[in-house]
């Protein structure tokens, strides 16, 4: 599957449409979770200083206002422009393909093979970002999210006999190292500590991986307090309560969903959460 025949978004996105000053405006709301840093001409010029490999074709002014094109799409569900747009500026413009990719293929892509094959290509990307700029946390969280669903698909276990566990890990602590208000890697964290926990058991993912219960709660609940709007916090909390406690946490977990469910989405991907919650109170 080409990028050209990939999935339109299927919710309207005129809502999530941020032309012009708009995008900078909402910005921080719309980064709430990943504390990505608006592309600002600036931003662009530090970054080609601090990190001279990243230089893309143009100057800072150009490569910044194409890296705000392609968050625009990424934004307003355009995934396939937001991936064209970042990848033709290189390593720095990889946060926003890579974050593109891994939504797409959670949400809209269909075939198992073809999400795994997105997952390792975002991978990548932030792999390639994570050498030429070591200072950038979403190079890790976004390698650690691409990584992490991608177990999903292949089964945890199996994942975790490649050792992509500790990778998974690693990239997502240092993501916190470097920004400590990252919900979204608290959130992976948690998924991480509460998937490990269940496929293994308490003991055993505890002295090998370091897992616990206790921490899986521990990583939502400074998620939900870093961004409180959060959706998919919410949802990713519920899931972790099932897996780790079972019919004992129900009430909590369908709570955290009818939560989910009633988020006002600001953009295509959290109009995705939005209706996944939806979907699962309904099922």
């Amino acid at each position: 599957m080409t990028k050209s025949r990939w999935k339109s978004f299927p919710h309207a996105a005129k809502a999530y449409d941020y032309a012009g000053g708009a995008l900078e405006k909402n910005w921080g709301r719309l980064h709430a979770g990943d504390r990505e840093p608006f592309p600002a001409a600036a931003y662009v010029r530090a970054q080609f200083a601090a990190h001279p490999k990243l230089k893309a074709a143009g100057d800072a002014e150009a490569v910044a206002e194409v890296l705000q094109d392609a968050w625009r799409a990424y934004h307003r569900g355009d995934f396939a422009a937001a991936v064209e747009l970042g990848g033709k500026l290189g390593p720095i413009g990889a946060n926003a393909a890579a974050k593109a990719i891994n939504i797409y293929a959670t949400y809209l892509a269909d075939d198992a093979a073809e999400k795994i094959r997105l997952f390792q290509d975002a991978a990548e990307r932030a792999e390639d970002l994570q050498k030429l700029a070591p200072d950038n946390a979403n190079a890790f969280y976004l390698h650690a999210q691409a990584l992490g669903r991608y177990s999903q698909g292949v089964s945890v276990a199996k994942a975790l006999a490649a050792g992509l566990g500790g990778k998974i890990r690693h990239s997502l602590e240092t993501a916190l190292k470097i920004e400590p208000r990252h919900a979204d890697a608290h959130i992976a964290l948690g998924a991480y500590h509460a998937e490990i926990v269940d496929k293994i058991g308490g003991m055993i993912a505890s002295l090998t991986y370091g897992a616990s219960k206790e921490a899986a709660i521990k990583h939502f609940e400074q998620a939900m307090k870093l961004n409180p709007g959060s959706a998919i916090a919410r949802m990713e909390y519920a899931n972790a309560l099932a897996m780790l406690f079972g019919s004992a946490k129900l009430k909590q977990a369908t709570a955290l969903y009818e939560d989910a469910a009633k988020s006002k989405p600001m953009d295509a991907m959290e109009r995705l959460d939005v209706e996944a919650a939806k979907e699962e109170l309904e099922d």
